[in-house]
């Protein structure tokens, strides 16, 4: 029949999906498996013959009522008592591809093709149709409404499940975090349709939970491991997908915290990443082959972090998860470590590229809320091993560093700073350095480049003014002459320096581009210069004839001659970038020529 003679004639396709059908159950009643095959084809090419006219042409009505009347007769059809159960076993395996075609026509559609699953799901097994279902997911079609009633089925399927619940969960599980992921990809945002998706998806962590309570043991721990790995998850696509649509995703995130209790997760172990690793354990144990299963729940800590700050965002959310905040925020600022391990979660939303930047915000201003007031920094160096934390701070730090960097609006970028200057102020002192001598090296923009020195500056500042002011303490006088030293400003500063004014790759640094870096570096030797000179100290070293002598010929003298030469060529240039060029270019050389002055006196005693 064609898709015209059945838009022309409204029941003439109901008759022949009803005549289809009942050809089928005669060849598979008769034992004719090459025949009753050709049969179930002929019925799937129908029903896509129906549905993909509708969906091709949306205000055709004929179309839509078509698409109605031959999902109806479908579900007529397995209601009826004609069919046995071989006949219904047979269909099952194509028809919840065929109709969940049907959703994306109208919410009429949509219904009943979900009514069609759940139908099957009443009458075949419940392993089968798993696995059915999972296989009709796995099918790659962009309409996202087509994996609705899909979902749907499969959080029924759950409930009917009797034996070996936790393998059978943790088949279906990729899949449909494998299916949300592949939607939320390649839909347009305000796509209403994700949201019946997600709600679906909800639905599942719902009917795992009522599993799960009639499970004891081993069995039941694990399960319960599996759907709190599921619920993060699921909390960050929600958090990434819908966040444009505040409403429908809060509702959603309050919905899966209300099965934090349960799953034994709590604020506090989420935000320092104890539970994801408890849960984690419990699901692969000591299996290897387990890490691969694990790749599809690539953002838990992201969905661990989003869940708190969810939290800290709405009291509706926290309450659902039955979490009293303010002891939480408590707890972290007076436990240094659980600080840290926050600080190393929350890294994953600032450097998560598709999360929305008001997320980012809410993340920035949750971590200035537990580094706010006096917060404890009692750790004990001999039982402390920093080494195991320094990496996390590490990568956080350069995180937020990206959101200072590409932040879309000024008070993002600004409350992101202070964040950077609470964590880095976190960090011993014996440490802080090595940690901004990386980020340093292991950034390309010119303008972060002079912000990190210009923190050095500020630490060697801070320093030099408590050595100061020790020193004048009466009491502590002589001693404090005698044995202070810096714990950290020494030679390693002049390195930042050199890494600016002569690059690793050999030469003067690039100008103009790199003008913001090679202004902060001279400022910062001539700052030290002057406070070693003045302090008659040399901590740092800058003022050995040797260190003098390498700054004058390799690093200043070599970028005189190229500031010279660049302010020539433009200085006379009345084209707007030689304007901006010698605007840029002339506060480095009014520095640098003071910084070659200041060498040269210090190099006056030794010629």
């Amino acid at each position: 029949m064609s898709v015209a003679s059945a838009d022309n004639h409204r029941p003439s396709a109901a008759l022949h999906v009803r005549e289809i059908l009942n050809s089928c159950s005669k060849l598979i009643e008769a034992g004719d498996p090459h025949q009753s095959e050709n049969s179930i084809s002929e019925l799937v090419n129908f029903l896509e013959t129906i549905s993909d006219a509708a969906l091709l042409d949306p205000d055709n009505e004929d179309a839509k009522y078509n698409a109605f009347e031959v999902l109806s007769e479908v579900y007529a059809y397995l209601c009826s008592p004609s069919p046995d159960q071989e006949v219904i076993d047979s269909l099952s395996f194509e028809l919840p591809k065929a109709v969940s075609k049907f959703a994306s026509v109208s919410d009429e559609c949509l219904k009943i093709a979900e009514s069609v699953i759940n139908q099957l799901i009443t009458m075949c097994s419940p392993r089968d149709m798993l696995s059915i279902l999972c296989e009709a997911l796995a099918k790659i079609v962009k309409t996202s409404a087509y994996f609705t009633p899909l979902l749907s089925g499969l959080s029924k399927v759950i409930l009917s499940i009797r034996r070996h619940h936790y393998e059978q969960v943790k088949v279906a599980v990729p899949v449909i975090v494998n299916v949300l992921k592949f939607v939320t990809s390649e839909t347009d945002d305000g796509d209403t349709e994700i949201e019946g998706l997600f709600d679906r998806a909800v639905g599942i962590a719902n009917s795992i939970h009522t599993v799960c309570t009639k499970l004891e043991g081993k069995s039941n721990e694990k399960l319960c491991a599996l759907l709190g790995l599921y619920v993060l998850e699921i909390m960050a696509l929600v958090s990434i997908s819908l966040n444009q649509n505040k409403v429908s995703c809060q509702h959603l995130v309050s919905q899966l915290s209300r099965l934090f209790p349960y799953c034994g997760l709590s604020y506090l172990g989420l935000i320092t990443g104890n539970d994801v690793d408890k849960m984690t354990s419990i699901v692969i144990g000591g299996a290897e082959d387990e890490v691969d299963y694990m790749s599809c729940l690539s953002d838990l800590k992201l969905g661990a972090s989003l869940s708190v700050i969810w939290g800290h965002i709405s009291d509706e959310v926290a309450q659902a998860a039955e979490e009293d905040l303010t002891t939480v925020k408590d707890e972290l600022r007076s436990n240094q470590l659980r600080r840290w391990q926050t600080v190393g979660m929350l890294k994953h939303m600032y450097s998560f590229v598709s999360l929305p930047s008001d997320l980012k915000k809410h993340a920035i201003d949750f971590l200035l809320c537990i580094t706010d007031g006096n917060v404890s920094q009692n750790l004990d160096d001999e039982y402390i091993d920093f080494a195991l934390y320094m990496p996390s701070l590490f990568a956080a730090l350069q995180a937020i560093k990206m959101v200072i960097i590409y932040a879309p609006n000024t008070v993002l970028r600004k409350l992101a700073f202070d964040a950077f200057k609470r964590v880095l102020a976190d960090i011993p002192t014996s440490r802080r350095f090595e940690i901004l001598k990386a980020l340093i090296t292991n950034t390309n923009s010119s303008s972060m480049i002079a912000i990190l020195l210009d923190l050095v500056k500020g630490e060697i500042h801070a320093e030099s003014s408590k050595r100061i002011s020790t020193i004048n303490d009466e009491v502590q006088q002589t001693e404090n002459k005698e044995c202070w030293s810096p714990l950290l400003w020494n030679a390693n500063v002049l390195e930042l320096v050199e890494l600016v004014l002569r690059p690793p790759k050999g030469g003067p640094p690039p100008l103009p581009e790199h003008g913001d870096a090679v202004l902060s570096a001279l400022n910062l030797y001539r700052f030290v210069l002057i406070t070693e000179s003045s302090g008659k100290t040399n901590y740092s070293g800058v003022l050995s004839q040797n260190n003098l002598h390498k700054a004058y010929h390799e690093w200043f003298l070599p970028l005189r001659t190229l500031v010279t030469g660049i302010m020539t060529q433009n200085r006379n240039d009345s084209d707007q970038l030689a304007v901006d060029t010698v605007c840029q270019l002339n506060p480095i050389e009014m520095v640098l020529y003071r910084c070659i002055e200041l060498v040269e006196e210090n190099l006056k005693p030794s010629t």
